[in-house]
């Protein structure tokens, strides 16, 4: 079950092709939600206009050297490593689910594209599988376990709001796709199912937190310029500097 073709069990009643541009119609839908999440929110425009102003207020000029070393730590540290988590577990359930599906989405399109129809493909179904259970066991704990309202303020798991509505997207797919592939595959009840909510997860990209995967990096990448040039762009006043407010008193000096 591991190393065969979940997809290839769908030849012999699908046309030739239908795999295959369903993914095509997919990322059409991320393109143009993601293109109209920038526009109604003004999120390029945002980035753009305060990546103008910490340049224009910085007390020190950033070099190209220092610009590529910020670029880079911000690829390592903020994207590959989810440093802007603080909470051990809150990044290992996130780092689970992000190379869960990136694995997941990268296997599906060698699957469709790469063997069209045939059972064998190598090592892309165990990897399809791998990425899959990552996203799934990463999703899952997070919703469950971590999310801040139901671990601190003990509220409903079941209670959702629209920032959810990526990562519930994302459960529905993975999960129907698993328990698809797990009963054997074909075109049944549970192959529609599948498609229809991952056609929902990328569907509605300008109403969930999808389109955020884009957008965290170049916030990430104007926040490390802010701070390398004096900026702190978005940043409350630093606190370390007590002087100007006068003397404190000796009994605030240990709080």
């Amino acid at each position: 079950m591991f190393t065969n073709n979940p997809f290839a069990s769908t030849a012999s009643s699908l046309s030739d092709g239908f795999l295959q541009w369903f993914l095509v119609v997919m990322v059409l839908l991320v393109v143009l939600g993601t293109i109209f999440d920038v526009v109604h929110k003004g999120s390029a425009r945002y980035f753009f206009e305060s990546l103008r102003q910490s340049r224009r207020k910085g007390t020190r000029e950033v070099g190209a050297a220092e610009l590529a070393s910020i670029a880079v730590r911000t690829a390592v540290v903020d994207v590959l490593a989810s440093g802007e988590f603080c909470n051990a577990r809150r990044r290992a359930a996130h780092l689970l689910g992000m190379y869960g599906f990136v694995l997941y989405v990268v296997a599906t399109a060698v699957l469709v594209f790469g063997y069209p129809g045939a059972m064998r493909a190598g090592i892309w179904p165990a990897l399809w599988w791998i990425g899959a259970l990552m996203v799934c066991a990463g999703g899952y704990w997070f919703w469950f376990f971590i999310r801040a309202d139901v671990a601190a303020e003990g509220r409903s798991p079941l209670r959702v709001v629209q920032a959810d509505l990526f990562v519930l997207s994302l459960l529905a797919s993975t999960t129907l796709g698993l328990a698809w592939a797990v009963t054997g595959g074909g075109t049944g009840a549970l192959f529609w199912f599948y498609l229809a909510a991952t056609a929902f997860l990328f569907g509605s990209v300008p109403w969930s937190k999808f389109a955020h995967m884009f957008f965290k990096p170049a916030a990430a990448f104007e926040k490390r310029i802010s701070r390398a040039n004096g900026t702190r762009n978005n940043l409350p006043a630093p606190a370390d500097k007590p002087a100007k407010l006068g003397r404190q008193p000796k009994h605030a000096r240990h709080y």
